[in-house]
């Protein structure tokens, strides 16, 4: 047996790298930020599932969907109007790229 690692250098998308195609795969990415960013928000308010949904207008159980990671019913301005609503304000920049453009989410 060998003791060689076989490993794969990321291309900074898991989307992307799990086959998803291109479009799909940045716009999976930055659902998965918006949500990281919810969810870092209710944990540091200490909200459970229940007061969550309260807040964002929504059901317990797509608190639990959202948290796990089943995105579908979540565009990003729904995912934008829950940080709203968590008293967050949501800025959009736009920049010049010198190759494709990206989207990316930054937390302050």
């Amino acid at each position: 047996m060998s003791d060689d690692v076989k490993f794969e250098k990321s291309s900074g998308n898991v989307f992307k790298d799990l086959g998803f195609p291109d479009e799909e795969a940045k716009r999976e990415l930055l659902r998965a930020d918006l949500a990281f960013e919810i969810f870092t928000v209710l944990k540091q308010r200490r909200l459970t599932q229940v007061k969550a949904a309260e807040i964002l207008g929504v059901d317990q159980s797509d608190i639990s969907k959202l948290k796990n990671g089943d995105y579908d019913r979540f565009s990003v301005e729904r995912l934008f109007g829950f940080l709203n609503r968590l008293n967050r304000n949501v800025e959009i920049r736009i920049t010049p790229s010198e190759e494709e453009g990206h989207q990316r989410v930054i937390a302050m």
